[in-house]
């Protein structure tokens, strides 16, 4: 019995003590000192919440050259980024462990089928280089050139952090397009609209 008492007392006071801080932080909230200098979404006068400003995650690259930086072959040579520019090119930035960039991967191959002798497609996977990653990307029908951003060089200065990318470049170097995730039919679109 008073093991009983006591876990009543106890759970009255956890309780207590969890509803005083709650009402608190309510109060904070409504008086608009939350503690953070964090903006507090309020009700304006047409009874509409206001959106809370976006959260870019990408920079946009549309009009910016390739970078002047290195990346690296399956044996870990270095490959001058810059050294890929000549023709239109499709340079998907990716890895096995992004859900996203494993969906896309077929599309991306049956996509180099069609188009491979106009334009270069050349994926970066920002894992270092490994035979794991290459074998899965082989075994999703990619044949086009692969290499990988170990150092992070390149998505460090083309200001990438969410994956996939594709980067939609023109003959000169310079970057037309910018996209996340696509399909066969929007990759394809993509590339006769901003490549071909």
């Amino acid at each position: 019995m008073k093991i009983r008492v006591r876990l009543l007392v106890g759970s009255l006071l956890v309780a207590a003590v969890v509803s005083v801080a709650v009402g608190w932080a309510i109060a904070q909230v409504r008086n608009g000192s939350s503690g953070s200098s964090e903006p507090v979404a309020t009700l304006d006068n047409s009874g509409v919440i206001p959106q809370p400003p976006s959260i870019e995650t990408n920079a946009v690259v549309g009009g910016d050259p390739l970078p002047d930086v290195a990346v690296q072959t399956l044996s870990g040579d270095d490959v001058d980024v810059r050294s890929l520019v000549g023709q239109p090119m499709v340079i998907n930035i990716w890895s096995s462990n992004c859900v996203p960039c494993k969906k896309e991967l077929p599309d991306f191959a049956a996509a180099h089928l069609v188009y491979g002798d106009d334009v270069r497609f050349v994926g970066i996977d920002y894992l270092p280089p490994s035979n794991r990653e290459e074998s899965f990307a082989r075994d999703k029908g990619v044949q086009y050139e692969l290499l990988y951003d170990a150092n992070g060089e390149f998505i460090t200065a083309m200001g990438l952090f969410a994956y996939p990318v594709t980067l939609f470049v023109n003959a000169d170097g310079t970057v037309v397009k910018q996209s996340g995730q696509l399909d066969e039919q929007q990759l394809t679109e993509l590339i006769e609209s901003e490549l071909l």
